[in-house]
């Protein structure tokens, strides 16, 4: 699986890793929807370190298509409204 953070590029991880980006990324929409901006700076974090951990950078020359894109690390909470609703950014 492609995963793309905005502003970095692009990261394969192994697909036994998106149960718990899917958890994290729940949990960052459910942050949104009662509008804590620094619990939401604090969980969007870990989606990043998620994939810095376990993703294995693609090199920049590489370009695949995406299968989740996470958006840049200075996103606001208004901005992630558009964004992280209903099941966020990975479909269940």
């Amino acid at each position: 699986m492609i995963v793309r953070l905005m502003g970095e590029g692009q990261f394969e991880l192994d697909r036994k890793h998106m149960a718990e980006l899917n958890n994290i990324d729940n949990n960052v929409v459910k942050i949104v929807n009662k509008g804590d901006e620094k619990a939401f700076k604090a969980e969007f974090r870990k989606l990043e370190d998620y994939v810095h951990r376990f993703g294995k950078p693609v090199p920049h020359e590489i370009l695949k298509p995406s299968d989740v894109i996470i958006p840049p690390a200075d996103i606001s909470l208004e901005e992630a409204r558009k964004i992280f609703k209903g099941e966020g950014l990975i479909p269940d």
